[in-house]
Order: structure tokens, then C-alpha cells, then sequence
């Protein structure tokens, strides 16, 4: 059977395959950073027996294009690789598609290893990258080199993405559709404990500038204090994160606590431990449902931020300034009866032998991008856990690398189809 000799294929390189992600967490592949990986990942596609494309994004050509958002227009070091295995015709095309770039490690003394070691410990790869998302990439190089080594001949085109940027707004990929690599469907094996996810939220960067007033720390009473202020502000979003949680019925986000999250990471303010504080700036991102648009929510936010002065006077006078800036993902949604999720279904049984968990994705991936912009209907699905992504000690499960590829390899076939002609 073709799932028997997938799996033994994959059991029987089972060791350089490791080897291979061991170098892939060992770069640390931060924005700016990529080149290197990119090159190493080059090769691999070329050794499989793909066509392959490598080039730096153009930034110029980039802003020019709607969706795009970065924190930076200058892409030098950051270069997108594209493989393709043309099909002999007639059946469907895939996207698979996965980033390199990584966030930062952090604080290193919250690590028990060196972020970039790659140790394995108890059946596990620890290391920045593992889960989020070089394990994922893994099972997909894997899938079409069984594919490949078998001599297992597909009708329809497979392209494989190895992009930059996803983790600040998903530049790389937009940059793929622009030169036209998109298909009829894509995965994307960002980690999902396993789980189908056919929708995923948005989310988009925000900046709220909070006014005061200064004066000298032993006079405070004399001045505002844009610190105390900015307390305020940051319970006024949480109350609209509330509800705006409350609105969401859609059962796919049933487990999830808060599926369309207000997260304020960052703030800044003041400039002397002695002066009572007259500028504030609170940066966050707002999630985004598959069935809102980016601009109703920035509209919703706008709005609100705008009740403040009904909770403080200073705010009639000295409203925030709301600015959006930085980045953005775009939701993504496929129909739960498209024929990829069936197919993705039906395999995971096969390999598993329990159904899939199906759920909503509870943050932003490059398939709002592929499906909005790229006519591209997408699946995320993939080893690892979510809990562990940007997570100090973050690790992947190796099993689960090889179970999703051996998936992979399968939904790709059957939705490609198989040419068995002689």
C-alpha cells in the first residue's frame, strides 16, 4: 500500500531528517537573519528535485501593494525560496507553505539549554524555532522527498514556500503571491497540537499615545500623570476586549478563552524619576474574527478609545491619539466542507486512527494572506504545540514531526491525484 511504504520511507531516514532540523534551529533565522537558512533550504529543495527560486523582497514594490505592513520597507539578508514539482497535468495545485524566520530567544537566563543548541531530551527538540516553525517546515520537506524518492507521480503542481516575515506580518508571503506562486489550496503546518484549523483570526498593531501634564515629582499634585492615566486606558480596552469576545458563537472557538484577544505588550513613558510623567505610549495588537475586516475593527477601537472622556474628564481635553502601525495578519476562513479539509480528515485517521480535532486558530497565520489576496483557500495544520511558541525552553515532540509528514504526503496525492500511468 502507498501509506505503508510512505511510512517506512519516512521511518527509514528518520535520522537525517533529524540531523537536518538539528541545523535549522541552529540559526538563529531572526528578522534580518535569514540568508543563511534560506541558502541551506535552497539546497535541500534542489537535492529533492525541485525547480527552485531564491530572491530578496523588494521593498519598493512591496509598499506599493495594499496589504502590505512591516516594521521595516529594506529586506537585504532576507531572502524568500520557492521549490516547485510540476505535476504531468490535470489535477489540482497546493501551496505548502512555512516561514523561517523565528522571534527573538529572550531572556537567556529562561533557558535550561542555549536557545540554539537544539538538544533532544525524552523524544523532544528543545530550542527557539522547533515548534514555531522549522519542526512543521521539516514534515513538509519530508513529505514531497518521499514523494520524490518513491517516484511517486503527481498530476497536479506542489509549491513549496520557505518565506520571511511571517512573524511581523507576513511580507515574505505576500511577495510569493506577488510572483504568482499561489494554487488551489495550501497548508500551512504552523503548530496546532495536531488540530485542523480552517479559521484564523487577524490581528493588527496598534499605538496609543496618553497625554499628561509635568511637574516636579515633589509637587505632583501640581501636574498629570500620564502613567496613572494610561491605567485607565488599558482597563477601557480590556472592557472592550470583553465585548467584543462575547459577540463570537461560532463553535469552532469554543475551547478557546478569548479567541479575538486586545493584548497591550509594551509601554513606554516618562523621562526622569522625578517628574511626574506627560507622555505615555502603549503598544498592543488586536485580534481579528474570520468574519470581520481589518477596518471594522480599527473603526470599533477608534470609537471606543473616543468614550474615554466619559470615564475621566481629562480626556475631553487631552484625548489619546490612536495610531496603527507595524504589522497586520489578515483572518483567514476555508469552508468546512471544501474538499481539502475532507481530504486532511480522512488522512489523519488513516495515519492516527482517531478523527481529527477541528477547531479556529487562536492567532494569525500567513493564510489570511494566501485566501484574501491569493485566491489560495487554506488549512493550518502542523506539529507542535501553540502554548510553546515564543516560549522560553520551547520544544517539539519529534514523533509528531514524522506523523504530520506522512499526512502531508498522503493529502497531497490524493489532492493533486496520482498519475499511475506507466
Amino acid at each position: 500500500m502507498l501509506k505503508d511504504r510512505i511510512h517506512q520511507w519516512l521511518q527509514a531516514n528518520r535520522e537525517d531528517a533529524i540531523l537536518f532540523l538539528e541545523k535549522l534551529v541552529r540559526f538563529p533565522s531572526t528578522q534580518g537573519n535569514e540568508a543563511s537558512i534560506q541558502q541551506l533550504i535552497a539546497s535541500k529543495f534542489k537535492e529533492i528535485g525541485l525547480e527552485v527560486e531564491s530572491w530578496e523582497l523588494d521593498g519598493n514594490q512591496l509598499k506599493e501593494h495594499p496589504s502590505f505592513f512591516s516594521n521595516r520597507e529594506m529586506f537585504e539578508g532576507s531572502p524568500n525560496v520557492v521549490g516547485l514539482l510540476k505535476g504531468t497535468g490535470g489535477g489540482p495545485s497546493i501551496v505548502l507553505n512555512g516561514h523561517v524566520d523565528v522571534v527573538p530567544a529572550g531572556d537567556g537566563t529562561q533557558w535550561e539549554n542555549s536557545p540554539y543548541e537544539a538538544n533532544i531530551i525524552d523524544g523532544k527538540m528543545y530550542g527557539r524555532g522547533t515548534t514555531d516553525m522549522k519542526g512543521g517546515n521539516l514534515s513538509l520537506y519530508l513529505a514531497i522527498e518521499a514523494i520524490q524518492q518513491l517516484n511517486i507521480k503527481l498530476k497536479g503542481d506542489v509549491i513549496l514556500h520557505s518565506v520571511v516575515e511571517e512573524e511581523s506580518g507576513g511580507a515574505g508571503t505576500l511577495a510569493a503571491i506577488m510572483k504568482g506562486y499561489t494554487a488551489d489550496a495550501a497548508i500551512i503546518p504552523e503548530p496546532t497540537d495536531m488540530k485542523i484549523f480552517p479559521k484564523q483570526q487577524g490581528s493588527k498593531w496598534f499605538r496609543i499615545h496618553v497625554k499628561g501634564r509635568s511637574a516636579h515629582g515633589g509637587t505632583r499634585y501640581h501636574g498629570v500623570s500620564a502613567i496613572e492615566k494610561a491605567g485607565l486606558v488599558v482597563n477601557h480596552i480590556l472592557a472592550l476586549e470583553k465585548i467584543r469576545n462575547e459577540r463570537i458563537d461560532d463553535p469552532l472557538y469554543r475551547s478557546i478563552p478569548i479567541p479575538v484577544p486586545i493584548n497591550v505588550g509594551r509601554i513606554e513613558g516618562g523621562d526622569w524619576p522625578s517628574s511626574v510623567a506627560d507622555l505615555v505610549k502603549l503598544e498592543g495588537r488586536i485580534g481579528i474574527a474570520p468574519s470581520e475586516t481589518i477596518e471594522e475593527v480599527q473603526a470599533e477601537l477608534a470609537e471606543w478609545l473616543e468614550r474615554l472622556g466619559a470615564i475621566d474628564e481629562w480626556f475631553i481635553d487631552h484625548p489619546v491619539v490612536l495610531e496603527w502601525y507595524g504589522a497586520q495578519w489578515l483572518p483567514g476562513s476555508i469552508d468546512l466542507d471544501h474538499p481539502l479539509m475532507k481530504i486532511v480528515e480522512e488522512k489523519f485517521f488513516d495515519v492516527t486512527g482517531i478523527n481529527a480535532t477541528v477547531e479556529a486558530s487562536p492567532w494569525g497565520t500567513d493564510g489570511g494572506l494566501l485566501t484574501q489576496v491569493g485566491d489560495t483557500p487554506s488549512i493550518v495544520f502542523g506539529p507542535g504545540k501553540s502554548s510553546m511558541a515564543h516560549f522560553p525552553n520551547e520544544y517539539i515532540e519529534l514523533d509528531e514531526i514524522f506523523k504530520a509528514a506522512e499526512i502531508i504526503a498522503l493529502t497531497v496525492i490524493e489532492w493533486c491525484g496520482l498519475d499511475d500511468r506507466d
